[in-house]
């Protein structure tokens, strides 16, 4: 009798995957206006209790958030435009760098050939792979109208949704409780990890401008994007800008970039990250690593991004229902 229960489950689970698939785009819309509207819902709130009629609110609120992810994905994609522009000369520098640094090795009978290992590497790809993510997130403009437009209805609901689920959830108090707790939780995560990935982004773009670093607001945005993937995201997010001190620094600053870059990534998603959040929001280390495998093949680029606020999700909508809590259990830490 149990067989039978279990492929069911599993055929609707190869189902819902398929679907979701099939409709990432939409639903990729969908989870970022879902995030937009959790962020911007106490801007609004705070607008509202300065006596601003809602409408004004909402409107003044996403107006603004355009207009300035408008000129800082303007500047964002003018300064890739550019590093990319002189990436050629960058990659002539590095081979002339990697030839010094056999004839050093030479001397010592060791013939490591990396100037040989270089020419053989494509360097614009190698590159290509960092700053041309944000180059396209810099350029998503009909998408991102589409995310505002869903985060305003989100908005203007957003006072309806408490009795909505009163509503329909009249006779069953746990249930309302359980989508609180769900609500709650869920913007709790969004707030936390969006402010240490901004922290990130802040504190690299800041030391990478102190050690005069070129492209600094670049590799800043890039380490705040990268955050939002676990353990390869901060070290694919350094490999630029300490490539870049090499050809224009010394071997010195690129050691304190290093330095840097580990003292950061460790504090704040290692020290800070967990403090706030505590140890009920924490994933277990392969439950993310093989999230990141399966968002990304549902939703493609994006849902790397999304993989942990995603499993978060999951993790808590789980962990409020009485019957499910042993299964987040299973995905913590």
């Amino acid at each position: 009798m149990q067989k039978p229960h279990i492929f069911i489950i599993l055929a609707s689970l190869v189902i819902i995957i398929a679907a979701l698939k099939l409709a990432s785009k939409v639903f990729i819309i969908l989870f970022l206006a879902i995030i937009f509207a959790s962020l911007l819902s106490p801007i609004v709130l705070v607008l509202q209790k300065l006596k601003f009629p809602k409408i004004v609110a909402l409107i003044f609120t996403l107006v603004l958030v355009f207009v300035m992810l408008i000129l800082f994905f303007n500047i964002l994609s003018n300064s890739a435009s550019e590093f990319m522009h002189y990436l050629p000369s960058y990659q002539q520098k590095l081979l002339n760098l990697s030839q010094k640094v056999d004839e050093f090795f030479i001397k010592y009978d060791l013939n490591l050939d990396v100037k040989s290992i270089l020419e053989n590497l494509n360097f614009s790809s190698l590159f290509s792979i960092t700053t041309q993510t944000a180059f396209k997130i810099g350029n998503f403009l009909s998408t991102l109208v589409l995310v505002l437009i869903g985060t305003f209805f989100l908005l203007a609901e957003s006072s309806n949704f408490n009795s909505k689920i009163e509503q329909l959830f009249s006779k069953n108090k746990n249930a309302i409780k359980a989508v609180e707790y769900f609500s709650t939780t869920v913007k709790k995560y969004f707030f936390i990890k969006v402010f240490t990935s901004a922290l990130t982004g802040s504190l690299v773009a800041l030391m990478l401008y102190f050690f005069e670093i070129n492209y600094w607001v670049l590799w800043g945005f890039l380490a705040f994007l990268l955050n939002f993937i676990p353990v390869i995201g901060s070290i694919i997010a350094a490999i630029p800008a300490i490539l870049l001190s090499l050809i224009e620094a010394n071997i010195s600053t690129t050691l304190w970039l290093i330095v840097g870059y580990l003292l950061i990534n460790n504090l704040i998603s290692n020290v800070l990250e967990p403090k706030i959040m505590g140890d009920g929001l924490g994933l277990s280390p392969s439950i993310i690593f093989f999230s990141l495998i399966f968002w990304g093949y549902v939703f493609g680029p994006v849902g790397m991004f999304l993989a942990v606020i995603l499993t978060m999700s999951l993790k808590i909508a789980l962990d409020s229902n009485e019957e499910t809590k042993h299964i987040a259990k299973f995905l913590g830490n």
